[in-house]
């Protein structure tokens, strides 16, 4: 938490029961008071009882999605802050979630320090106080975000991807099977 930073209520959802537990750990030690969701239907009610402040979204997860929740957060609360964490990170489900009332969107690995400065909308400094510019992605990181995309478009049909991307079919699944590429 930054020095100026007040504590904030914060609703960490993720299926992944240790990772959720860790992150919960983390912003706890940072003075903030955390709760944990492991799916959607524990997220709503939680934010119906008591709105967060802040919360941090895992995009997919058993039964709804993590889109479908920004969604609910930002209905109960307008003034939910929310940022979107996701092992499969592409530019359409970004811009998605950030249509859908997100302010951030992080990949995982993202620390609780990263987080909380999505959620603040601050912006990390280098050295010399200018802001860090973006990177620009590998040929590798572009193709696995334009796959996600079409995947995306075609309501996760993979053989309609395939046609839409012209490739075989088990090609872009073998594309799929692969961790996603980092930047």
């Amino acid at each position: 938490m930054s020095p100026s930073s007040p504590p904030r209520s914060i609703l960490v959802v993720d299926d992944d029961d240790r990772f959720r537990e860790r992150l919960i750990r983390a912003l706890a030690d940072r003075g903030h008071e955390v709760q944990g969701a492991r799916n959607v239907e524990e997220a709503r009610r939680l934010a119906q009882s008591e709105s967060p402040e802040w919360a941090v979204v895992d995009l997919r997860m058993p039964g709804p999605s993590g889109m479908d929740l920004v969604r609910d957060l930002v209905a109960i609360d307008p003034a939910t802050r929310v940022v979107v964490l996701t092992g499969y990170g592409s530019i359409a489900t970004a811009v998605e979630a950030v249509k859908l009332g997100a302010v951030d969107y992080l990949t995982k690995p993202a620390d609780a320090d990263q987080i909380v400065a999505a959620l603040e909308g601050t912006t990390r400094r280098t050295g010399d106080g200018h802001a860090d510019t973006a990177e620009i992605p590998s040929l590798a990181r572009v193709e696995w975000e334009h796959i996600q995309r079409t995947l995306n478009d075609c309501n996760g049909n993979v053989t309609q991807a395939a046609r839409a991307l012209g490739i075989h079919r088990r090609s872009l699944q073998r594309k799929l099977s692969k961790n996603p590429v980092r930047r």
